[in-house]
């Protein structure tokens, strides 16, 4: 375990890491709603008096936690508290931006929570966890499409077998299989419009991140999970594209892979996560 245990009964975990971009770039990509949006999840800011005092992400029907902001220092750090849930204890998330040498900066996010036993550590390890493969996205997308439009379209589907099943079989049918990073790809017939070149591949977990010229320019992040406690195993697609065409791209290339995946899932119904 990761954990940091204080005295004063604050447990965290860190994430540290590198992005391109100056402070004030970075700011934007983590701490705006379109930002956030552009490699996460749709995300809004709540203000009041012309400042941010809440955060809303959309991570699917029904899953759309807020956040309550307790601190904020543009560029350089904020820190959100969620709500609860299971009576764990709020989980703050501390987001800080560091400017170093070379056009880098280091971003840094800190899961906290105050309590008296090892309890909701598993909460915390999964909290950074969960994050690990939406910032090699963010990563991404500094590098490649700072501050471009961006529109996001997301979806999963139910599978039968385990996730090494479920990873089997996407990328067997996207013609994914055995390639390695910087290699360039096309799906095969009868997939929906989509090329680009590998920029990161794992199967533990199972995930992969294409960077894509097909439909257009943007990421594509695909993975397979299983929710904790049971159920049924899913592939994952979320697709983020750029530039002053992407919300009309989206808008036509959403029902055909909708389509594309009720009939390669059928378990599932094609719709948007």
């Amino acid at each position: 375990m990761s954990v940091t245990a204080e005295a004063d009964g604050r447990r965290s975990v860190q994430v540290e890491f590198e992005v391109p971009g100056t402070p004030e770039e970075v700011w934007q990509a983590i701490a705006t709603g379109p930002g956030i949006s552009s490699w996460f999840v749709p995300a809004e800011l709540e203000e009041r008096e012309g400042k941010p005092v809440a955060m809303m992400l959309n991570f699917g029907p029904g899953m759309e936690p807020r956040s309550t902001l307790t601190a904020w220092d543009p560029p350089r750090m904020f820190t959100a508290q969620g709500e609860s849930w299971g009576g764990a204890p709020p989980i703050a998330t501390e987001w800080s931006v560091e400017a170093r040498a070379g056009g880098v900066c280091t971003v840094r996010i800190v899961h906290s929570l105050f309590a008296s036993t090892d309890d909701w550590d598993d909460q915390l390890e999964g909290a950074k966890f969960g994050l690990s493969g939406f910032l090699r996205t963010l990563r991404l997308y500094l590098a490649h499409f700072r501050g471009e439009p961006s529109e996001i379209t997301q979806f999963v589907a139910p599978v039968e077998g385990s996730e090494a099943d479920a990873w089997e079989a996407l990328t067997a049918v996207l013609g994914l299989k055995d390639l390695s990073v910087d290699q360039r790809w096309t799906a095969p017939t009868g997939v929906p419009a989509l090329s680009g070149v590998v920029e990161y591949v794992t199967e533990d977990p199972y995930d992969a991140l294409l960077r894509l010229d097909k439909p257009g320019p943007g990421i594509a992040a695909l993975g397979t999970f299983s929710f904790p406690g049971g159920g049924p195993t899913m592939v994952a697609m979320n697709f983020y594209l750029y530039g002053d065409q992407a919300t009309e791209t989206v808008a036509r290339e959403t029902p055909l892979w909708q389509a594309w995946l009720q009939e390669r899932f059928p378990n599932g119904d094609g719709t948007e996560a």
